[in-house]
């Protein structure tokens, strides 16, 4: 198979891939049509097939003679930390030397599915909840053929052994064999099928904050991205997309593009037009001289002045019933007051760093595709079909991902279908450059969402009901999820966060209006909660306020019964001292929420300055089960701050005309690096299994920060991004 690199490191990795090549050592990796070996130096690479017939009881790890430790990593890494740490996961099992551990990526093949969902890819915060244990199990198996191998060396019976970083130690005469000398025999040898993890009062990695593998490569260059790659003989391809989802070419005129120097091929696709040439920036002015007339289809009028408007009567209309206990309806009669808020959220981009983009070698009967991909499986099925071959003859390679937040998994494989396309009719191989404005105009997006919420409130004040009515398209709908997760036409991803609600409440209703708009939609990072916690959330602390109640002590109330979102929301209040005063014109706002499996809990300080609000610190807790690796978690709600606080503060996709209206970071603004808070996240000790962090840090972070202006400026804020008129 064709090795892309970039065009720096040739002579090195060429040296170290043939270097890989002539060792032996112990491959511990299920059964593949062929064995898979190093491409570098553990810095996280795409792995290259090899014929060389390597010891293969599971999928994940290989141990060299030199002792050196690759585990093979069945996720994307987008910057979240998960090859740091399911390495860890693994590397405590067999009891590695953490100094001799790297990794690569895999394969896309069947044995590198998520075992709960069927398919490879990375997404919902499941990286840590499903590959903790079979990493963990990869690794025992790896150390129980490591210790048969050392007891039929030494003569000895293997419970006569035990390892230690890296060795395997005869106890009685503390000889001391270390694991790349026992690869070779290891690997002639039966493996068991199982082996017995150890207690975890026994790790001396898991649970214990340990520096990311990915780092050294990150920092020295040399770790691949997408846009990395170089194939030889490779055209760069930039395409003109239609301005109208849905539209077409009426007519084209390429001759200007094809009179730039380094233009080679203009290909009309129907729905877009492809320049292909020898340099991106050769690419990007033919197609910016292309004259194109276009079909702009029924979407043309689409205007989102007009959508909300017409969400927020869809809000006030009988909808699809979600979820019902007891008897909202005789409560509300029955109340003695009743609150209504109604909460507008926008339509949201996912503008990745890194712009789409995928390279192709396409060689006819057969072909290799590298992309920095969040969806492996469905990429990998789209792009065969789309060149008209059998899934195994597409190699498909994932690179790191320079962001990804759901846009590099959607079920449409846009920008590998597009790049497929491209390469079919070229003959050379291809990389297809998205700009940031291309993603931005003609990508998928976070729906538009309109929360209308109500509560029945009896003469002492009490809460009695609870209604919520959400309106906006589905992400689901025509997906290969549609079955599972699409039930009595309810999209489940539109709900969750509103119908399991944890609060005390005796009566609930949810109900939903799933509208068909023509915009393309897809999950974003946090999916459904990323708009019914804001709404949820910040119509608890409304309540609070009609009540005359403190916002922390009403959640307490309502949540007796829920010790650990009681565990978050207290860690959190605690550590930021709410309640305590504050440095005049700054006030605390809170928010807890569960998702994907995790709690998390926010307090932000907040101030305002000429109608804009200011995050001057950021108090996290988190529950997400027992943590591999602390630094990671820390990083990850880190994260997550940012990119809420961008969506809340700053962010909207607006369509005028059937067109989005912006284009780039200047009119899609995200956080400044100097607007970004202190932030500080504190995790609650647990035994229960590692869930996931990715995404749980969002949610509750614009509704803390809506509660905070609340108090500070007594304007409600009920809608995303915060204007500087809303608080005035």
């Amino acid at each position: 198979m064709t090795q892309p690199v970039t065009r720096a490191a040739v002579t090195r990795r060429t040296f170290l891939r043939l270097s890989a090549a002539a060792g032996g050592g112990l491959l511990v990796a299920i059964r593949l049509p062929a064995a898979y070996a190093a491409a570098d130096d553990a810095s996280g690479t795409i792995a290259t097939l090899s014929t060389a017939a390597d010891f293969a009881p599971n999928a994940f790890v290989r141990l060299a003679a030199n002792g050196k430790v690759t585990v093979v990593i069945n996720k994307s890494e987008m910057g979240q930390g998960v090859c740091t740490s399911l390495a860890m996961a693994l590397a405590e099992e067999l009891d590695a030397e953490w100094a001799n551990v790297g990794f690569e990526f895999a394969p896309t093949a069947p044995e590198y599915i998520h075992p709960g969902y069927g398919i490879q890819f990375t997404g919902g915060s499941t990286s840590t909840l499903g590959m903790t244990e079979p990493m963990r199990q990869a690794g025992a198996v790896a150390r129980a053929a490591l210790l048969a191998a050392a007891a039929q060396q030494l003569g000895v019976d293997a419970k006569q052994l035990h390892t230690e970083p890296g060795v395997v130690v005869h106890q009685a005469t503390g000889r001391r064999l270390p694991y790349g000398e026992l690869a070779g025999l290891a690997a002639t040898l039966p493996v068991p099928e199982s082996a017995p993890l150890k207690e975890p009062k026994d790790f001396r990695l898991l649970g214990k904050p340990m520096h990311r593998l990915d780092t050294k490569a990150k920092v020295a260059g040399t770790a691949v991205f997408g846009l990395d790659v170089y194939v030889d003989g490779m055209l760069t391809a930039v395409v003109a997309h239609a301005p109208v989802f849905g539209g077409t070419t009426k007519s084209l005129d390429d001759r200007a593009a094809r009179a730039v120097p380094g233009v080679r091929q203009v290909l009309d696709l129907g729905s877009a037009v492809a320049v292909l040439a020898d340099s991106f920036w050769q690419a990007k002015q033919g197609r910016d001289r292309l004259q194109i007339t276009w079909n702009e289809g029924p979407h043309a009028s689409i205007d989102t002045k007009a959508l909300r408007a017409e969400y927020q009567k869809l809000a006030r209309q009988k909808g699809l019933v979600a979820k019902q206990s007891g008897a909202a309806a005789a409560a509300f009669a029955a109340a003695a007051r009743t609150v209504v808020a109604d909460y507008e959220l926008p339509y949201l981009a996912h503008a990745p760093m890194e712009p789409l983009n995928c390279v192709v070698h396409y060689r006819g009967d057969s072909a290799e595709i590298w992309a920095g991909t969040q969806f492996q499986t469905f990429d990998r099925l789209a792009a065969a079909k789309t060149l008209g071959l059998a899934p195994e003859k597409v190699a498909l390679h994932t690179t790191f991902l320079g962001g990804g937040f759901g846009r590099r998994a959607n079920p449409a494989s846009d920008y590998i279908v597009e790049a497929c396309q491209i390469a079919k009719q070229a003959k050379a191989p291809i990389k297809l450059v998205w700009t940031r404005e291309d993603d931005l105009r003609a990508g998928f997006y976070r729906p538009l969402w309109h929360n209308r919420l109500a509560a029945a409130l009896d003469a002492e004040g009490r809460i009695t009901a609870w209604s919520h009515t959400i309106v906006g398209q589905s992400i689901l709908t025509g997906t290969p999820f549609e079955a599972m997760m699409v039930k009595d036409g309810i999209d489940s991803a539109s709900v969750e966060g509103a119908d399991e609600l944890p609060y005390a409440i005796e009566h609930q209703q949810v109900e939903l209006h799933t509208t068909e708009v023509g915009v393309p939609t897809l999950w974003w990072r946090s999916v459904g909660h990323s708009h019914t916690a804001f709404a949820v959330e910040s119509f608890v602390d409304e309540l609070a306020h009609a009540t005359q109640a403190d916002p922390l002590a009403l959640r307490r109330t309502l949540l007796q019964g829920h010790a650990r979102h009681l565990g978050v929301l207290n860690l959190a209040a605690e550590r930021a001292g709410y309640g305590k005063a504050l440095p005049a014109g700054r006030a605390h706002g809170l928010a807890v929420h569960y998702s994907f499996n995790s709690y998390a809990a926010v307090v932000l300080e907040v101030s305002v300055k000429d109608g804009r609000p200011r995050v001057h610190r950021a108090t996290c807790a988190i529950d997400c089960g027992f943590v591999l690796n602390p630094d990671t978690v820390a990083a990850q709600f880190e994260g997550a701050v940012g990119f809420a606080l961008t969506a809340a503060l700053y962010s909207a996709v607006e369509l005028e005309r059937g067109r989005v209206v912006q284009s780039n970071f200047h009119d899609y603004r995200l956080l400044r690096i100097d607007e970004m808070p202190e932030v500080a996240v504190h995790i609650v000790p647990s035994q229960e299994p590692p869930t996931g962090v990715g995404e749980p840090g969002v949610p509750p972070v614009a509704p803390a920060l809506a509660n905070a202006l609340a108090r500070l400026t007594g304007k409600r804020v009920r809608r995303l991004p915060i204007r500087p008129e809303d608080l005035v």
